[in-house]
């Protein structure tokens, strides 16, 4: 609170002016790792998007929906359709959504109907693949980003009778 016009007051007692700092030096991205203005593309390279991580906990929902055949493991399709989700996600340049998993599960045939054929083409890409980086990557580059930009109902539409358009083959 701001003393009276009339209470005497010294140098001391009066407000102290900070340090004015130097403008910023210009800035450049020129270091190893760093990622200048552009995001770099490439087999391997992945797709980047905002707030990926929630995609774990959509996939949650998926818990008692999920069909595998053995050898496949529940963790190993959650896995391998969280990097389809989030590359669909990324895609229209958004956090994923529910719909994401469900067109990523519904692909791979995890979501029931799956024909022999897709079970056989699936199994050798998602056993283990919730320990390997490169399977998960492997797999979303399977999927064309063609098939990324359908609807749900598209997918769902499409599928069982042209996986293999969906998958790009």
């Amino acid at each position: 609170m701001a003393a009276p016009q009339y209470v005497p007051t010294t140098l001391e007692d009066q407000p102290r002016k900070g340090l004015s700092l130097p403008p910023a030096d210009a800035w450049l991205a020129d270091r190893p790792a760093e990622v200048g203005a552009h995001q770099p593309r490439g087999r391997g390279f992945g797709t980047a998007g905002p707030d990926q991580g929630y995609a774990l906990k959509l996939a949650r929902r998926f818990d008692d929906r999920l069909s595998v055949v053995a050898p496949e493991h529940h963790e190993d399709a959650v896995a391998g359709c969280l990097g389809v989700a989030t590359k669909r996600a990324a895609l229209f340049g958004r956090a994923p959504v529910i719909h994401d998993l469900g067109i990523a599960f519904r692909i791979w045939g995890f979501l029931g109907d799956a024909p022999d054929e897709l079970v056989d083409l699936r199994q050798p890409l998602f056993v283990a693949a919730a320990h390997s980086y490169a399977q998960r990557r492997e797999i979303a580059d399977h999927v064309p980003d063609d098939t990324l930009r359908l609807s749900k109902d598209e997918v769902a539409g499409r599928f069982p009778a042209e996986w293999r358009v969906l998958l790009g083959r």
